[in-house]
C-alpha cells in the first residue's frame, strides 16, 4: 500500500482515519485546486489578451469579469448536445474524458509546496503526521507524467476519427504527427534533466535545485529548457503551434462536431493542459517551491507553495503573451523545426552533457574535455546543416512530388 502511495511518509505504517483523511483532502484540494485554476486561467488569458489589443476584455459577470468563466460552463451544460449520424458513438464520447482526465492526474505528482530548507526535502507537518504537499512521490514520477502527456493526444486522435467528418479526421491526424515530431525532443530534454538529477522522483528533482545556481535552467545551460518550452507548447497545440485546429483551414479541427459539455471539455483540457505544463517546467527547470530567498514572517512550507505560485504564473504570462503576439507556423515549418532542429539540438546537448558529467566524475581535464566535446557537437550541427541544404537544393531541382 506504501508503494501505492509512492513513498509519502504518511502512507508508512498503519493506515489510521487521520493519515485517509490527509489523504482524501490532498484528493479533494488536487480536484477542486484543478477546476478554480483552470477557470482562473480562462479569465486571465482573456482579460490578458484584450489589454494587448486595446480591448476591456470580460468586465461584466462578477468583479473584474471573474465569474465569465463559470458563466460559459453553465452555458454550455444547457446547449443541445449533438451527436453525428456517421459518429461512432462510443468513441465519441469517451473521447473528451482521454483528453481532459490526464490533466488532471499530472498534478497528483507535482509538489505544491513543501519546505526545502535545512535538508527537510520538503516534508511538511500536518495535523500531527509528516507528508509531503503533493499527492503522490512515486520513484518514476516524471515517467508518469510522459505517459499521461502522451495519453492525452487519444482523445485528440479519437475524437477526430469518431465523428465520421473530414475536416475533424485531418486535425487528428495532424495530431498524431505533431505529438510524434515534439515527445522525442520532450523526452531528450527531460533526460538532460534526469542526467542531472539522478533521480526520476519530482520531490527528488526539486529537492536536486537547492540555490539559484542548481536551477537546472542554470546547470543544463539553458538550452533542455528552450526545447522542452517549444516542444511543450507544440505538444498541447497552442499558439504558434495550434495546426490541430487551424480555423482557417479545418473549420474547428478535431473538435469541429462536439458541442455542449463535451466541446467544453476539451476547452478545459487545452487550458488545463497550459497550467499543468507550466508547473512541470517550474518543478524541472526552475526549483519548484524552492525560491531565491527567504519571505519574511511566512512558515516554510507556506512559502514554498507561494514561489511556486509566483513561477507558475510568470509562465502562465508567457504563454498568453506567445498566443497574442505570434502568427500561426505553416505546417511544413512545424515539422522542420520538430525533427530538422529541436531533436538533433536535444540529442546532442544531451550527449555533450553526458560527456561533461563523466568527465567530472572520472576526474578528467575540463577545460580538454569541453573543447572536445564542443568541437564534436559543432561538427555534427555543421554536417546536419549541410545536409539538410542538399535535401532542400535537390528538392527544388527535381520540384515538388505531389
Amino acid at each position: 500500500m506504501s508503494a501505492l502511495l509512492a513513498l509519502d511518509p504518511i502512507a508508512i505504517g498503519d493506515l489510521i482515519w487521520a493519515p485517509l483523511l490527509i489523504i482524501l483532502l490532498k484528493v479533494v484540494a488536487i480536484f477542486a485546486l484543478g477546476l478554480l485554476v483552470t477557470m482562473f486561467m480562462v479569465w486571465f488569458e482573456r482579460k490578458a489578451i484584450a489589454g494587448m489589443g486595446n480591448r476591456i476584455g470580460p468586465n461584466k459577470a462578477g468583479p473584474w469579469g471573474l465569474l465569465q468563466t463559470l458563466a460559459d460552463g453553465i452555458k454550455l451544460f444547457f446547449k443541445e448536445d449533438l451527436l453525428p449520424d456517421r459518429a461512432d458513438r462510443f468513441v465519441f464520447k469517451l473521447a473528451p474524458y482521454l483528453a481532459f482526465v490526464p490533466a488532471f492526474l499530472v498534478w497528483s505528482v507535482i509538489p505544491l509546496g513543501g519546505d526545502f530548507s535545512d535538508g527537510k526535502n520538503g516534508l511538511v507537518e500536518w495535523f500531527g503526521h509528516t507528508t509531503r504537499v503533493q499527492l503522490a512521490d512515486p520513484p518514476v514520477g516524471i515517467l508518469l507524467f510522459m505517459a499521461l502527456s502522451s495519453v492525452a493526444v487519444y482523445g485528440i486522435m479519437l475524437a477526430g476519427w469518431s465523428s465520421g467528418s473530414k475536416y475533424p479526421l485531418l486535425g487528428s491526424v495532424r495530431a498524431s504527427a505533431q505529438m510524434v515530431s515534439y515527445e522525442a525532443a520532450l523526452g531528450l530534454s527531460i533526460a538532460t534533466v534526469l542526467l542531472m538529477a539522478g533521480t526520476l522522483s519530482t520531490s527528488g528533482i526539486v529537492g536536486n535545485q537547492s540555490g539559484f545556481a542548481d536551477w537546472h535552467v542554470v546547470s543544463t545551460g539553458i538550452v533542455p529548457f528552450i526545447i522542452f518550452m517549444l516542444a511543450a507548447t507544440a505538444e498541447m497545440n497552442r499558439p504558434p503551434f495550434d495546426l490541430v485546429e487551424a480555423e482557417q483551414e479545418l473549420v474547428g479541427g478535431f473538435n469541429t462536431e462536439y458541442s455542449s459539455i463535451r466541446f467544453g471539455l476539451f476547452f478545459l483540457a487545452e487550458f488545463m493542459n497550459t497550467v499543468t505544463m507550466s508547473g512541470i517546467i517550474v518543478t524541472l527547470f526552475f526549483g519548484g517551491p524552492q525560491g531565491l530567498f527567504d519571505i519574511p514572517v511566512v512558515p516554510g512550507a507556506i512559502e514554498g507553495t507561494l514561489w511556486f505560485i509566483i513561477k507558475v504564473l510568470i509562465f502562465l504570462y508567457v504563454y498568453v503573451w506567445m498566443r497574442a503576439t505570434l502568427p500561426r507556423f505553416r505546417y511544413d515549418q512545424l515539422m522542420d523545426l520538430g525533427w530538422k532542429i529541436l531533436i538533433p539540438a536535444s540529442l546532442g546537448w544531451f550527449m555533450l552533457m553526458a560527456v561533461l558529467q563523466l568527465g567530472r566524475d572520472e576526474g578528467w581535464n575540463r577545460g580538454v574535455v569541453g573543447v572536445i566535446a564542443a568541437v564534436v557537437v559543432a561538427g555534427c550541427a555543421a554536417l546536419m546543416s549541410t545536409a539538410v541544404r542538399v535535401s532542400r537544393a535537390n528538392r527544388d531541382r527535381e520540384g515538388a512530388t505531389f
